[in-house]
This record gives structure tokens, sequence and C-alpha cells, in this order.
């Protein structure tokens, strides 16, 4: 999906930001000055996803390790020949509070909350996770501007443990904007798929109350998803009810992945591992 003022007509290597930038960019000015400093603690972990314009006391080994992991991610961008899927419809919204951001000059905290697909399970190296190359796509986009961008997956958890530990690692990081991937490991765990909505819908709420921008991500159209096809479908229906109620942004994994294998033609091994059920390099590139 390649989505820059909506539909762009040149394939770039993330949709995920694309398709943000596409929203933010509806409200937010240009930037002509750097911003504050992010205000949450960052993790050693979380370091990879802080924009450059927040790095610039890092040691110079640091900076040259960087240096070559933005090589690597160029070289695979460049391997993967990603096509914008056709009569795909996403809703990233509009993002007013990242956007109201941005406009002012001031920092931007994303969260990224979900499961083993946030989290990077399946990508051969941190750098090369959805949020990592968000984060790049970010500052390519906002070179002035510090926009952290947080991983807060956990692999194997669905909404009923994501909703433990939604205050500590999404509320209190003071969020801007949070996107969460849900719904995959309750279908794979057959949870019910209206339990499930009703503790999104739930979650939802609680962020927005909080003053972040959300955006929904649901499950990959993967052969282990794929095997309990009427409980995925549920799913992805809830969540595109959740997201209609709430006003809130949905990213359509599903149908963007089903657009690679039924439409392009693509293996399911092009853009999932092994195991059949989480993305590989390529599926995050694409991502």
């Amino acid at each position: 999906m390649r989505i820059l003022d909506r539909f762009t007509r040149t394939a770039g290597p993330a949709a995920m930001a694309l398709l943000l930038l596409s929203a933010m960019t509806s409200i937010a000015v240009a930037q002509t000055a750097p911003m504050a400093t992010a205000t949450p603690a960052l993790s050693s972990s979380d370091m990879a996803a802080v924009t450059p314009a927040a790095k610039k006391t890092l040691p110079g080994k640091v900076i040259e390790k960087v240096k070559a992991v933005a090589t690597r991610a160029g070289d695979i961008f460049n391997r993967v020949p990603c096509l914008p899927p056709k009569g795909v419809a996403p809703s990233m919204g509009s993002l007013p509070h990242v956007a109201a951001k941005l406009a002012a000059n001031k920092s931007v905290v994303i969260v990224a909350f979900g499961s083993s697909s946030t989290e990077g399970y399946g990508s051969t190296a941190p750098e090369f996770t959805y949020p990592n190359r968000l984060a790049a796509q970010l500052h390519r986009k906002y070179p002035k501007a510090n926009i952290a961008v947080l991983n807060r997956g956990k692999g194997g958890e669905d909404a009923p443990e994501m909703m433990k530990r939604l205050q500590s690692e999404v509320i209190d990081a003071k969020p801007d904007m949070v996107i969460w991937q849900v719904g995959t490991n309750a279908v794979l765990r057959n949870l019910d798929p209206v339990t499930t909505g009703k503790l999104v819908e739930e979650g939802v709420g609680i962020i927005q109350a909080a003053g972040a921008d959300v955006v929904l991500v649901d499950p990959q159209y993967s052969p282990a998803v794929n095997a309990k096809g009427e409980s995925a479908s549920k799913m992805v229906g809830l969540l595109n009810k959740v997201a209609h109620y709430r006003h809130v942004g949905i990213f359509p994994r599903f149908e963007v992945m089903r657009d690679w294998h039924d439409r392009q033609s693509l293996p399911f091994e092009t853009f999932v591992t092994s195991d059949g059920l989480h993305m590989n390099d390529w599926g995050y590139a694409c991502f």
C-alpha cells in the first residue's frame, strides 16, 4: 500500500509510514526549527527508533553503526518491489494531536503497541521491525523534528494481556499517537471476537482520553491465520467497527497482504516466515 496524499503514484518502502504521513500533512505545516527533546525515558531497545535529531550527543561509533544500519535498510528497500494494492481503502483519520505538535514545533511521541508483529518477530535485525522503519520514514519527512517511536510489542499477547499493561507501557509514556496492532492472537487462541472487540473499544477510549490519536492494525493475511478464516473475518470486521465508532484510523493489514498474495500472485514465503504466521523482512519493508 503506497499512500502519500492518499494513493501516491510511486511505490515507497513502508505503507504504514506513508499512510501516517498523509494524515499528518493534512494539518501540519512545514518544520522550520528543531523541536524540544522528547520527554519519555527511552530504553536501549527504543533508541534505534529515535530520529537522528535526538541523537546528536551519541558517540561517533554509535553514529557509524546507525549509518551502516541505514545502508542495510536501503539495500532491502531496493530489493522489495512493493506495489500499491488496488481497491483497498484505508482510513488513517486526521491524526490531529500529532499534526498539531508538528505544526507547533513540539516533540512527538508515538507508541507502537501490540504483539509479535510489533515486537518484530521474523525480522533479521531490530532495525528492520516496522516501528524502526516507521521512525526512519518520519525522519526523512520531518528531518528537523524530534519524533520518538517507542516499541511496546510483546509476542503472544492480545487484548486481555495488553489491557493490563496499557497504563504502564502506553499511557505513562504520554504518547501523541498509539498504533495498536491487535487481534491475531485472539484468532489463533479462539478467543471470542466480540469480547476482544469490546476490550479494544475500551482501550481506545482510554487512549483517547489521555489525549492521543489512535490507529488500529488488524491481523495479517497468512496461512496460520487463514486456517481460522471465519474467526479472522469476524475479527477484521469488528476492528473496523471499533474504528468507525471511535472515529480512529485503521490500517487494513489483512487486505493489504491478501492483495500481495491473491492479486499480485506473490507466494506466502515472499513475505511470511516459514512458520506460516509472522512477517519477514520483505513483509515489514512493505508494511
